[in-house]
C-alpha cells in the first residue's frame, strides 16, 4: 500500500474528503517526526512505539573491494509492534 492508497483509504473508513484525509495523515507524520526529533517515544496502544536508538560508528566492508570503510554513527528510528498487531498479522 502507498501514501495515495492509504489516504484512500482512511477516506473510505473515516467519512472524510481524500483532501481532510490527507491532512490527518500529513499532521500525524509530522507530529511522529516532531516528537522522535525532540527526544520523545510514540507509542499508539495496540499498534506499536516509535522511537530513536543511536547506531554508533562501525568498521564495515565494501562488497565489491572487500576494502574496509568506516560507518558514521547514527541516529536510527526503530518501530515495536504492539499486542494487537502482532495478534492482527498472525
Amino acid at each position: 500500500m502507498n501514501k495515495a492508497e492509504l489516504i484512500s483509504s482512511i477516506a473510505d473508513q473515516s467519512g472524510l474528503s481524500k483532501t481532510k484525509a490527507g491532512r490527518a495523515l500529513e499532521a500525524f507524520t509530522d507530529s511522529v517526526e516532531a516528537a522522535l526529533k525532540g527526544g520523545d517515544r510514540v507509542s499508539l496502544v495496540g499498534f506499536g512505539s516509535f522511537s530513536v536508538d543511536r547506531r554508533e560508528a562501525r568498521t564495515g566492508r565494501n562488497p565489491r573491494t572487500g576494502e574496509e570503510i568506516q560507518i558514521a554513527a547514527k541516529n536510527v528510528v526503530k518501530f515495536k509492534p504492539g499486542a494487537g498487531l502482532s495478534e492482527a498479522v498472525n
